[in-house]
């Protein structure tokens, strides 16, 4: 057996969904359609080549090959890079970014305006972007410009989600939104439900910021005051009294100009309303288990934990959650493909290496910071922030296919443990780049920058008065970097002496780790290999994708990577589900929904410990899980540890996924009225023609209610 095994060290032939998606969103073509990559080789050669230019020309060949190695290799960079990277002649305006976030978006039609137009710019060029709209008064509070009531934020994030259609229209690597909003803010409740109404904000992804005092508020039962900020000038013209605690409280708010802060930097907010917490908690719960939506992001977490605590107030993320980000910080995404790494699979000597897995994260390293020299960002703001900082996020890909082909059940503790080693050998190879890599070439700019100790700073690490610290000290960043952020720290219990060489000569990077959700990359560099660290969605299955010029999604047929590698090398006759003893699967091939929520949040929180900037992860569950086991999974999520946590639960009433198992489709009956009158019932699996295409009945009716038929 094991000598029909050794075959899958070479590359499985690409799936077709694999080799069309690879044609359809990463081949370089001329604007006529011709072929510049000529093949997938060709386009690891031309990103290769690209990335390697901003090296010194007595280097640049020798790097070129261990780029172009690392990308056979099981190397895959983010779409941008892998369509952008070198493609300057054909496409120009395009960045190597994959997402960025905006400015802090001020309570003004100025400055919404100016940044719905930035945010037109960096979609234009292939990135998406993510906001907070919590810094925008809510809906009914008065305007004395306009001697009238403002109609909201989310009407605001209306204009923003039409501008993201209309320019992703345009065809090409379509760009994709996040929306966050503060928990404390008077619409909440409006932005929780939001997606309830058909074909709103679907060109957003919405995420709740969940604070330490909600949750204890929520677990002690409490009265929760949805607020916001009044200005100086409100105060002096009305003479308020922000002393009066029944209609005044002090909270965090990004914002501090044209308002009023007291000593800790709290700013005064007039209470709107109070209500329980666990009214907004049941509400989100409700609206996540129905709508997959809003997610779920810690952010008091997210700014303990970030490596620039010293200097960055993160209040949004990217589309996809996997990087928290200041106003116009960027998100440099890579992933490692793990399957490339598994010896001898699906039998009992099946084993990873580590030492060609380290190799494959230290040329990578390198080819993620080459890429801030090409970045091709659209805003003066996007391109210092990424400057100043150099800060990536390298992640992994195919947990799930890895874990099966060594006989691991995903969720298990044997994978729990792997999962922790596979990301802290990353993270540990990753931080003796950035210290080789600044020896080389030089720190990031912020590791020389001076900043000045203050009160603020002594709170946020108490450790710094322990060493000396004292108001007005004067000290490097790379000492604040190194020494004070929580993650550095946990680096420092396994290599101290890595950590102080960091802290007297600055890293290269201010974050090396994040993992991406590698939808469209995993399907099809990585031949469907699992989605980031999810398990395989199931075996066989169905993924939805647009395609410029179809009225509706195309349903693509896919196999998992794991079960090609297992038919290609023990039974090529094995299907899931199958009772026949000749062509059933072991018991260790398990998809997402044979996986608990506590197993999906166990794995996510062994990797974070060793990812410096976030996960992105999505928990699916099955149509018929029960609600009362459900609605607990956001507080576990928190307990763990983690920054961020979303569900998706497959819901026909509500949208289409874009992966969906062909059980789901044949046990759905869609109900709709065509545009003649024609009354149809169809299972949601079913082939209709309909204005001269064929469509699945599914994606039709999710076209046709969404208001999108036509529009892709």
């Amino acid at each position: 057996m094991n000598a029909k095994v050794e075959p899958l060290v070479s590359p499985l032939p690409m799936q077709a969904a694999s080799q069309d998606i690879w044609h359809t969103k990463y081949q370089l073509k001329t604007k006529t359609g011709a072929a510049v990559d000529q093949d997938i080789d060709g386009t690891y050669e031309r990103v290769a080549r690209a990335i390697s230019q901003v090296e010194d020309e007595a280097k640049r060949e020798s790097v070129y090959q261990d780029f172009k190695w690392a990308l056979k290799h099981g190397v895959i960079p983010a779409g941008r890079i892998m369509s952008n990277a070198g493609a300057g002649e054909h496409k120009p305006a395009t960045s190597t970014i994959n997402c960025t976030v905006s400015g802090t978006v001020f309570d003004s039609m100025d400055d919404i305006l100016l940044k719905n137009h930035e945010a037109g710019l960096t979609l234009k060029a292939g990135c998406g972007i993510g906001y907070e709209f919590s810094t925008l008064r809510p809906k009914g509070a008065y305007v004395a410009g306009a001697g009238a009531t403002t109609s909201g934020p989310l009407s605001f994030m209306d204009i923003f989600d039409k501008m993201c259609f209309t320019v992703s229209s345009a065809g090409g690597r379509r760009g994709a939104q996040m929306a966050t909003f503060d928990v404390h803010h008077p619409d909440v409740l409006d932005f929780v439900r939001a997606k309830r109404e058909d074909g709103r904000l679907r060109q957003f992804n919405l995420s709740l910021l969940i604070t330490e005092d909600f949750i204890s508020a929520v677990r002690n039962d409490a009265d929760w005051q949805l607020s916001f900020p009044v200005t100086a000038e409100e105060v002096a013209e009305d003479n308020l009294d922000l002393s009066d605690t029944t209609k005044f409280t002090y909270r965090s708010f990004p914002v501090k100009t044209g308002y009023i802060s007291n000593k800790e930097g709290l700013v005064a907010c007039r209470i709107y309303s109070t209500v329980k917490a666990k009214f907004i908690w049941d509400s989100i719960m409700t609206s996540t288990y129905d709508f997959a939506e809003p997610g779920f992001i810690l952010i008091d977490k997210v700014n303990e934990m970030n490596n620039n605590w010293f200097c960055e107030n993160i209040r949004a993320t990217n589309p996809c959650g996997e990087q928290p980000l200041p106003p116009y910080g960027s998100c440099l995404l890579g992933s490692v493909n793990l399957t490339k790494f598994v010896e001898r699979p699906f039998t009992d000597k099946a084993s990873f290496n580590f030492e060609k897995y380290k190799k494959a994260v230290a040329i990578f390293t390198r080819m993620l910071d080459n890429v801030v020299e090409i970045n091709g960002l659209p805003l003066i703001g996007q391109r210092n922030e990424i400057n100043f900082k150099r800060r990536h996020g390298m992640g992994i890909l195919g947990l799930g296919s890895t874990l099966t082909m060594m006989k691991m059940a995903y969720g298990s503790e044997k994978s729990i443990e792997f999962t922790e080693k596979v990301n802290r050998e990353m993270a540990l190879e990753g931080w003796r780049q950035g210290l080789a890599l600044s020896e080389e070439k030089g720190p990031a700019p912020i590791m020389e920058e001076t900043f000045t100790v203050d009160e603020e700073m002594l709170v946020k690490r108490p450790e710094m008065k322990a060493d000396g610290f004292k108001v007005g000290d004067e000290v490097k960043g790379r000492v604040l970097h190194a020494r004070y952020s929580r993650y550095m720290q946990k680096v420092a219990e396994f290599e101290p002496e890595l950590i102080e060489e960091l802290a007297e000569k600055g890293a290269r990077f201010t974050h090396h780790t994040s993992i991406a959700p590698t939808g469209t990359i995993s399907l099809s560099l990585a031949n469907n290999a699992s989605n980031g660290i999810e398990p395989s969605f199931a075996h066989h299955y169905a993924r939805n994708i647009i395609r410029e010029g179809k009225k509706t999604k195309e349903k693509v047929d896919v196999f998992s990577y794991e079960l090609l590698a297992y038919r290609h090398a023990i039974n090529s006759k094995a299907m899931p589900f199958s009772q026949d003893e000749e062509s059933k699967l072991p018991e260790y091939f398990i998809s997402a929904d044979e996986v608990s929520p506590k197993q999906h949040v166990d794995i996510q929180a062994a990797a974070q410990v060793w990812v410096d900037s976030s996960i992105s992860k999505t928990a699916n569950i099955p149509t018929e899980f029960p609600y009362d086991e459900f609605k607990d999974i956001y507080m576990y999520a928190y307990e763990k540890g983690l920054k961020g946590c979303t569900t998706f639960r497959f819901n026909p009433e509500a949208f289409q996924g874009v992966l969906v198992k062909e059980s789901d489709l044949e046990n759905t009956n869609y109900e709709f009225t065509l545009e003649d009158g024609t009354k149809v019932i169809a299972k949601g699996n079913e082939e209709i023609e309909y204005d001269g295409e064929m469509h699945s009945a599914a994606n039709l009716f999710d076209a046709l209610k969404e208001g999108t038929y036509g529009k892709y």
